[in-house]
């Protein structure tokens, strides 16, 4: 079934002080998912688990990200969590400092043609 991309949100994390990527990558996704009020499902009766998640995660050492940590913050539907390059690392003395981004995409099976304005 076609699905069409209803939703793109982003946001940033950072671990200040515990150079941990996942932290970093949970807090971009939160901060993704604070930016959303999202009526479109129970204004149209559409069930949320109809709605694939797709997450993408940039911090400079993807590797360290653990994927599944960060698909448990995500509160509704499928979710597929990636990490890639991107993101960032700033040095302050000794202190590595991790900031990461994420991008949020919802994705819903295409509704053309079962709604109709009255």
């Amino acid at each position: 079934m076609a699905e069409k991309r209803m939703i793109l949100e982003m946001g940033t994390g950072n671990d200040l002080y515990g150079q941990d990527y996942t932290k970093a990558a949970c807090r971009a996704v939160q901060d993704a998912l604070h930016h959303s009020s999202i009526t479109l499902f129970s204004n149209l009766g559409i069930d949320h688990t109809e709605m694939r998640v797709a997450v993408t995660i940039g911090v400079a050492e993807p590797e360290k990200v653990d994927l599944e940590v960060v698909r448990a913050e995500l509160p509704r539907g499928r979710a597929e969590v990636v990490a890639v390059k991107g993101g960032m690392n700033t040095q302050s003395g000794d202190q590595l400092h991790v900031v990461a981004t994420a991008a949020v995409e919802a994705w819903l099976p295409d509704q053309a043609g079962k709604y109709r304005l009255v």
